[in-house]
């Protein structure tokens, strides 16, 4: 980019990751900067705010060595653009865009911009065909549907993190071009470097964007990189024609770096110090998913963030959870049991996924099954909780049995492997064994001809 030949050194004021700088003129909100120091090194920013000829500038690199005096700003006169295209895939880069694998720059050939477009409601199309994930949990029970976004509520200490690179590793659609975009955010280097060893190989497949935000990194950085990732992603799905699934975590670490950035504009805060906008800030990337009237392609959006002592009133969790379709939640006391992913089913919804399970997308028995295996999980809890209080053998023998079922479903259907892909059918399949443990007459969900079709075993 040919930079104007106007810099300003009225540098009035740095403040945590911000620079106020004075005098300027014919500068716009969201515009790219460049920060030039005294050495010569150079760091790159973006407007936050402009009032009469005060700009407001938030520095992705951080603000440590920038003085007042002997720096100089220049403005781009447009908003950040990146490059796009197919380059991207197979790369890794850390959270500002730039190659942390050691290959050349990104040169796509065309650039779209970072802050991104609405999509028009005219030709947004319903969400429709599942993405299977191989994680039985999800694909049985909460099926995630292209289009649609379905975020991870999770606490700290539970394998979220795994489970967002063993769904990035195995998600696939059936009969169309499918790739992943990873944006990774607060990542300690041990956990950068597992998730790039877990996705090495999807990545050598060309099926891989991998973005990585270290804590190591400037806290700026935080607030670009789902943006980057969303910028991508919606080019490979809408000009490149492909099913794109777009995995964010922490976004609980990306709302804390929002936090900061207000604080040091000196903002008033809202619920638990976070801006008052941080519900229009969500919307504004979750609801860049979709799929376009006309176009094969699709963005869909899985983010994961963790709940502060396990709080889903919290503010990001509660915020998420009004804009997107559902959640997946992890529960402490599944981990506890051993059983990977600590998925709890009943606290767990996918409002979208009749769209994209069923006859023609998935199977005919699955919405079905499905269903059941949630009713008897309830009948389950609550016999459980009458078990609390008169002892597991003042229960009578069908209660009893629904505790086995209970436990059968956590440990035939739940439970498996960090890099274990499950095949779909074989996901009903197990959820079939795990309900005909029950006695028919309790089965009252699933019609008469599937029973018939799948006797209990013996």
């Amino acid at each position: 980019m040919a930079w104007p030949v106007v810099q300003y050194t009225s540098v009035r004021e740095v403040h945590g990751p911000l620079l106020v700088v004075d005098g300027v003129t014919g500068v716009g909100f969201d515009e790219v900067a460049e920060v030039r120091l005294p050495g010569g090194e150079q760091r790159h920013g973006m407007v936050l705010e402009v009032d009469h000829e005060v700009a407001v500038v938030q520095v992705l690199e951080g603000t440590a060595g920038i003085g007042k005096d002997g720096s100089r700003v220049a403005f781009a006169g447009a908003p950040m653009r990146i490059p796009v295209g197919d380059a991207w895939l197979g790369r890794t880069c850390n959270g500002r865009g730039e190659p942390i694998d050691g290959g050349p720059p990104i040169d796509g050939g065309r650039t779209a911009a970072v802050a991104g477009a609405p999509m028009n409601p005219l030709f947004r199309r319903p969400p429709a065909e599942p993405v299977i994930t191989g994680v039985s949990a999800v694909d049985a029970l909460t099926t995630l549907v292209r289009g649609q976004k379905l975020p991870v509520f999770a606490q700290a200490g539970l394998p979220y993190l795994e489970l967002a690179t063993q769904i990035a590793a195995q998600a696939h659609v059936n009969g169309a071009p499918f790739c992943v975009v990873f944006a990774g955010m607060g990542l300690t280097h041990a956990d950068a470097s597992s998730v790039r060893d877990a996705l090495d190989e999807r990545a050598r497949a060309g099926e891989l964007v991998l973005l990585l935000n270290t804590a190591a990194d400037p806290v700026i950085e935080r607030i670009l990189t789902p943006r980057l990732a969303l910028t991508v992603a919606e080019d490979l799905a809408f000009t490149g024609g492909r099913d794109v699934l777009v995995v964010m975590t922490d976004m609980t670490s990306y709302a804390e770096a929002l936090r900061e950035v207000s604080s040091a504009r000196g903002e008033t805060p809202a619920r638990r110090a976070y801006p008052g906008y941080l519900y229009s800030d969500l919307a504004s990337l979750y609801e860049r998913c979709g799929r376009v009237d006309g176009q094969p392609g699709s963005v869909t959006i899985m983010p994961v963030l963790t709940m502060p002592a396990g709080d889903i009133t919290h503010p990001v969790p509660d915020l998420t959870g009004y804009i997107t379709e559902g959640q997946i939640v992890l529960s402490t006391e599944v981990h506890g049991r051993g059983v990977y992913p600590p998925v709890e089913p009943l606290s767990s919804l996918s409002r979208l996924m009749r769209h994209g399970a069923g006859e023609g997308r998935t199977r005919a028995d699955h919405l079905p099954v499905a269903a059941q295996l949630l009713a008897a999980l309830a009948r389950a809890r609550q016999v459980r909780e009458l078990a609390d209080l008169v002892g597991t053998d003042a229960l009578n023998d069908v209660d009893q049995r629904y505790l086995g079922f209970a436990d059968a479903v956590e440990r035939d259907l739940l439970d498996q492997r960090t890099d274990e892909a499950r095949a779909l059918d074989d996901t009903l399949d197990r959820a079939w064994r795990v309900l005909r443990t029950l006695p028919t007459r309790e089965l009252s969900m699933l019609p008469e001809a599937l029973l018939a079709a799948h006797p209990p075993a013996g």
